[in-house]
């Protein structure tokens, strides 16, 4: 067990859209990162996703709206649901979602993190 530092861990990260795992509890994986611009409209078919705001603000879009999210709000985006973050300015976000899941869900693009 041990402290993390929510500041100095996402001090650490240079790259929009590349989810850093900075803890795991019950299969799933506490993830933060840096989001700037709009992301790939994709969905994850077999996982729920939790969006928290840090830093800045940012809105989640789905098909039919929109969701702002500022430091403090979080979303669950329910499996199957597709989805996009997009960021006028970088922002933080801290991510909770299944271990192993591809940010990108069903579509393969550059932004791509391996599992």
């Amino acid at each position: 067990m041990h402290k993390v530092s929510l500041t100095e861990q996402l001090a650490g990260i240079e790259e929009h859209w590349r989810p850093r795992v900075v803890g795991e509890l019950n299969g799933q994986e506490v993830k933060v990162a840096k989001f700037a611009g709009a992301f790939v409209w994709h969905r994850h078919d077999d996982a729920d996703e939790l969006f928290l705001g840090v830093k800045g603000h940012f809105r989640l879009e789905f098909r039919d709206r929109s969701v702002e999210i500022g430091p403090g709000d979080f979303v669950i985006v329910p499996r199957g649901v597709e989805h996009r973050p997009v960021a006028d300015s970088e922002v933080e976000v801290l991510l909770f979602e299944p271990a192993g899941v591809r940010n990108t869900g069903n579509v393969v693009d550059e932004k791509f993190t391996a599992p």
